[in-house]
Order: structure tokens, then sequence, then C-alpha cells
């Protein structure tokens, strides 16, 4: 049995991205993955299960957050050599803290390759949340996506404090359970005390919750509102622009290869 068009999978695996919690977040690929798969291996501490509903085949479910890299891999290597569509589902975009890398290369071991179908992000349903453009002119035209050191070290030059130099727009990680430390680093490294930040917990989930606020009050407002995980933390001048320029993109006395200058 395989996937038809685009989804025709021989000695392959789908890496699916869930998108953010909501289940209609999904794109009309991974929804069609999803519908079609024999097998599937989860993230069941981040994915919301709504989504699996979508599947249409009665498939074998596997909830990963049980279960450590080789049984992941075994899983998936022993569906794919059944014939079978297997999709790995992560939360969000793989692409940012999916780990799908060791997966990647540990099915290319058993000559099995996969084509990774993208999802939209937290930190992109977070901002739909906030009703902010993360890069206003005059402001930020830079995000900067990164985490706290935590169990997994961090590059030289990417501490906190050091991209914080920047004064960009930031959005961290799985850092809400450390608040205190990013704070602090996000002053000591540039930042003023009174710079926007929110916090928003379960993006586009049901029970989604904003925290806003300044890098003055925010930790005991977080705190109140115990959070303690699977929360983003965006901090910069967009949140509360005092002042910005419009783009350029739609001004009526700016060409673009579209648009002549009004007269």
């Amino acid at each position: 049995m395989c996937f038809k068009g685009r989804l025709d999978m021989k000695e392959k695996v789908l890496i699916v991205g869930a998108g953010p919690g909501d289940p209609e977040l999904i794109t009309l690929k991974g929804k069609k993955a999803i519908e079609e798969a024999d097998v599937i291996v989860y993230a069941g501490s981040l994915v919301n299960r709504e989504i699996l509903k979508y599947n249409r085949r009665n498939a074998k479910i596997y909830n990963s957050a049980t279960m450590d890299l080789e049984e992941i891999v075994e899983i998936m290597v022993e569906g794919v050599k059944k014939g079978l569509n297997v999709v790995r589902l992560h939360s969000g975009d793989p692409s940012i803290y999916g780990a799908i890398k060791e997966q990647i290369d540990e099915l290319r071991k058993h000559g099995i390759d996969v084509e990774i179908i993208p999802g939209v992000t937290s930190l992109s349903a977070a901002a739909s949340s906030l009703k902010v453009e993360l890069t206003l002119p005059k402001v930020s035209q830079t995000v900067i996506i990164t985490r706290p050191e935590g169990r997994t070290p961090k590059p030289k030059g990417e501490s906190i404090k050091e991209l914080s130099r920047h004064g960009s727009t930031m959005a961290i990680f799985l850092g809400v359970g450390m608040i205190e430390k990013v704070v602090s680093d996000l002053i000591e490294g540039g930042y003023r005390r009174d710079t926007p930040v929110a916090v928003v917990y379960k993006a586009s989930w049901k029970d989604e919750k904003i925290v806003k606020g300044t890098l003055e009050d925010i930790v005991p407002k977080v705190k109140e509102a115990n959070i303690r995980r699977s929360a983003l933390i965006i901090v910069g001048d967009v949140l509360d622009p005092k002042n910005y320029d419009y783009s350029k993109l739609y001004d009526k006395n700016f060409e673009t290869g579209f648009r002549k200058r009004k007269k």
C-alpha cells in the first residue's frame, strides 16, 4: 500500500510536522499523510491526540514519549520493511528542536530514506495569538530562535546573554521552567528592563494561556499563572512598539516590479 502522487513511499518514512496544537493548523499534505498511514509514531507529550483522528486506516499508533531512539527506529524500520506507510509525527515544525537528524541517520543505516512535511510552528501560532508582527520596520528586522542551556549544551557564543546584545526580537523555547535565569541573562545581555515580553502557554490549544509584561515584572506573573512548561517566551519591542515605520511594500510612493509609483 502506497500513498498517491508525491506521497508515494518506497523504503521511506514520512516525518510530518503536526503543527502547534490546533488540529486545523496542519498542512493539507500533513493531514493526507496521517489519513493514509498504517503506522504512526507520534510525540505524545507535545502532539494533540485529536490530530490522530484524521487517520482512516486504523493505524498502529505508538507514543514516542515513552520510547528511546532505538525503539523508535526499530518500529519505523519494521513498518517500512513490511511495506506499510509509516509516519513519524512531530509537534510544530520538525526542523526546530525536533531531534530528527539522528532519526534520519539511523534510518539510512537500514537503507530507508525520509520525506519531511513541514508544519506550522508554535512561534507562528504564538505570534498569531498575540496579534503581532515579529519583524517591524525601524523596530526589528531579525528574529532569533533559541533556548537556554540545559541538559543539551549550547555552542560558544550562543548563550542568551550573548544573543541579547543584538536587541532583536527573540523567541525562547524550552525556557519557561527557568524563567528567572532567562530574564536575568536577557537584562544582563543588554535588553532594557522595560522591554516587552510575552509568555504563551500551549499556543493554539483550547487551554492556551497568555501572560504579558516586561522583563521587570514577567517572572511573578508567570509564577502566578502557574506556567512551568509547554510555553514560548517572546521578547522585543515589536510586542508593544512605541514607533515604527510603515512598510515600503504598499507605499504609494514606492515602486515595485508589480506597481508603479503614483503621480
